[in-house]
């Protein structure tokens, strides 16, 4: 029973899910709902389990001084200062002028950004080595990338002002973005459309039960 109950609830769940799509009344409209705050309630107790957890791992590597445990020290730091500050203003914390306020404009803000900002020279990189013209598919990738960007820029119209309109390079480059780049893209949702109705039907139907734990 410790796997089929699991199973009749993600079957039943899913029907409901799937059927109130095509039959938005009552009483499927309503179960939905009900299932939609059960998915709030859950994820929040998961989010929860998540920091707890972070929390503990982070305090068993200061206590046993493992590799790169000053890092777990700043962890538990901030975990335990958002948390006291949370907690001491209660449900308004959202609210302008409060320390929590203070909290995401001036530390949490500023440190997303300085990530993203790190990102572009991944992302440089990984252009890079995406770009090179070892076959006939990085060429054409590399061609694309160089037209898209020098056609995205002003100089890429300087450069191609005597071409007559229609054929300069901004107009290149934004047709391989609406044309070749849009049905690659639709291509691509559809077999991620296609993977994840196959998935949940496996999941809803019993076959595929990883999620369980066990084959």
């Amino acid at each position: 029973m410790r796997r089929e109950v699991p199973l009749i609830i993600t079957a039943i769940v899913g029907v409901v899910m799937v059927v109130q799509y095509f039959i938005p009344h009552v009483p499927f409209s309503k179960v939905s709902n009900w299932q939609s705050d059960w998915f709030s309630i859950v994820a929040a107790c998961a989010i929860w389990l998540g920091a707890l957890n972070l929390f503990k791992t982070s305090l068993q590597k200061i206590f046993s001084r493992r590799g790169e445990w000053g890092y777990a020290v700043i962890i538990v730091v901030c975990f335990l200062i958002v948390a006291v500050v949370g907690f001491a203003e209660g449900r308004d914390f959202r609210n302008p002028g409060t320390w929590s306020d203070w909290i995401y404009n001036y530390v949490y803000s500023p440190l997303s950004s300085t990530m993203y900002a790190i990102l572009a020279f991944f992302v440089a990189s990984a252009s890079y080595r995406a770009f090179r013209a070892r076959n006939l598919d990085a060429t054409l990738l590399l061609v694309a990338a160089f037209l898209v960007m020098v056609g995205r820029v002003p100089v890429g119209d300087v450069a191609t002002g005597f071409l007559p309109e229609h054929w300069r390079l901004s107009d290149l480059a934004t047709w391989i973005m609406n044309f070749p780049n849009t049905a690659g893209q639709r291509a691509i949702m559809i077999g991620v459309a296609l993977g994840t109705v196959s998935a949940s039907l496996r999941i809803i139907l019993g076959i595929e039960r990883s999620h369980l734990g066990g084959d």
